[in-house]
């Protein structure tokens, strides 16, 4: 499609001189009149052979590794690379699916594209009332749009930022005139406050994005994590039961699973909470835990970007630190997958297939800057930071974890609630509010999640390295000159 586009306007400006194809059956054969020149191990010979001046990539559901290693052709040859909107962009509308775009580090990362069932979604939103809490931010507000795309009949757009949420207000007024959006400036601490909301509103579904989820921060602030995380989402789901809601989806994170830090564990309170209303008041109540999100406020990417800008050095904790990662778009997809599979009680995740090094994340993040490690932009080893950990995981050793009918979505059904889960909850909470000692609050943490294992950062000497990144597998991009 992309070289039939070019071929066709040659006042864009791009003469297409062939395709690169690992298709052995497709070598020294003809597409569309031009030659398939080789395969992406030789697109080094072939740009010096034919003069090329740019790669594109005209597979917009090219995996990651695909994208990375003719990424990685192409600034080793000097020249650029450009690609087509990924299909996780064509649906959230952010292209028009045949302009061109410069590689950006979320291309590095494509994995399968995940297709939603948007019947089964729309029947979360299509003519119903909405709320989503956190809408002014990142996930938040992703999700807006996309239940703004399924014409519900009212969207109630409920944050603390009054800024974020003006923002968010606008955009969808301008972008769904036919959408009603109310703008609901409230804390999910203040339970009275909630749950006068929600008797007003009466939303059919609701998407709990609020929440405090910097790690180091909250290791330093653990009453703002448990009255937040776990007190704001106790408030929000006994609004929801209170006026009958069908469906709710929590956000979690893959930080709940053996959690070494605060935040990761009061997330872990906060499914609890959603499985015991789930299965004492038989609803569709599910929580949806997410890796790394990127593009998303304080998260790597622009974190270093800006670094980058600066000069450098790019810092990370430590050589060997993995993450599972999902685009936004991707992210709010599952999200609303999951609250149309959601039977009640369980936990989703998205299949994300392999983690990926963050070292590699800031070398291809600085080579795509133009820049070269160790010369341009030093990466600095700085040790890890209180409440971290090397490896995420998705799921307990003891959750049964179960297909769904969605080929890139799992379910784990969690374990039998611990006796008096709520009582015991309620009385973290109070404990919290009296602002008893971090160290006190951390047990109690402890007592309600026996596989939270808090650990200090291991503090080592910083250290600057160059790094050399490895070849991928790929397939087809096309060629101008």
């Amino acid at each position: 499609m992309i070289a039939k586009e070019l071929i066709a306007n040659p006042l864009l400006g791009f003469e297409p001189i062939g395709f690169v194809d690992d298709d052995v059956s497709k070598q020294n054969h003809m597409l569309l009149e031009l030659p398939i020149l080789g395969t992406l191990a030789s697109i080094k010979t072939i740009v010096e052979t034919h003069g090329v001046s740019e790669l594109i990539i005209a597979m917009p559901s090219a995996r990651g590794d695909v994208v990375r290693k003719v990424v990685r052709a192409g600034l080793d040859c000097g020249i650029p690379t450009l690609t087509v909107p990924s299909l996780p962009e064509l649906i959230s509308a952010k292209s028009n699916g045949t302009s061109l775009r410069e590689v950006e580090i979320q291309d590095l990362l494509r994995r399968d594209p995940v297709e939603t069932d948007l019947a089964a979604v729309a029947e979360l939103a299509t003519g119903e009332t909405v709320l989503v809490t956190g809408a002014g931010g990142s996930i938040g507000s992703e999700l807006s749009r996309q239940i703004a795309r399924l014409a519900p009949a009212k969207i109630i757009l409920l944050g603390h930022g009054e800024n974020s949420i003006f923002d968010t207000l606008h955009e969808l007024r301008d972008g769904f005139p036919d959408v009603m959006v109310c703008p609901v400036i409230a804390d999910v601490r203040d339970r009275k406050r909630i749950a006068t909301v929600f008797e007003r509103y009466k939303p059919h579904a609701v998407f709990h994005a609020a929440a405090h989820k910097h790690v180091p921060l909250m290791e330093e602030n653990v009453i703002e994590a448990i009255t937040n995380n776990v007190f704001g989402t106790l408030n929000v789901v006994d609004a929801a039961l209170a006026c009958a809601c069908k469906h709710f989806v929590l956000i979690s994170t893959d930080k709940a699973v053996r959690p070494t830090s605060v935040m990761g564990a009061t997330k872990r309170v906060a499914e609890l909470i959603v499985q015991h209303a789930a299965i004492k008041y038989d609803r569709n109540f599910v929580s949806v835990r997410f890796g790394n999100v990127l593009g998303s406020r304080g998260s790597v990417v622009p974190t270093f970007l800006r670094q980058i800008r600066a000069g450098g050095p790019v810092t990370i904790t430590h050589a060997e630190m993995q993450r599972y990662f999902m685009t936004i778009p991707e992210s709010v997809q599952l999200v609303l997958q999951a609250g149309a599979l959601g039977r009640g009680g369980e936990v989703f995740v998205l299949d994300m297939g392999e983690p990926i090094r963050i070292v590699d994340i800031a070398t291809d993040l600085i080579r795509l800057s133009g820049l070269t490690v160790g010369r341009d932009v030093e990466i600095k080893f700085t040790g890890m930071r209180p409440g971290e950990k090397l490896y995420e995981e998705m799921f307990f050793s003891a959750e049964n974890v179960l297909t769904t009918d969605h080929p890139k979505v799992l379910r784990a059904r969690n374990g039998i609630l611990p006796d008096g889960v709520m009582r015991r909850i309620a009385s973290m909470i109070s404990a919290a509010e009296a602002e008893h000692p971090d160290e006190e609050l951390k047990q109690l943490l402890r007592s309600l999640v026996p596989d939270f294992h808090p650990h200090s950062a291991q503090p080592v000497a910083p250290t600057v390295v160059q790094v050399a990144s490895d070849g991928e597998r790929g397939a087809i991009p096309a060629l101008r000159a």
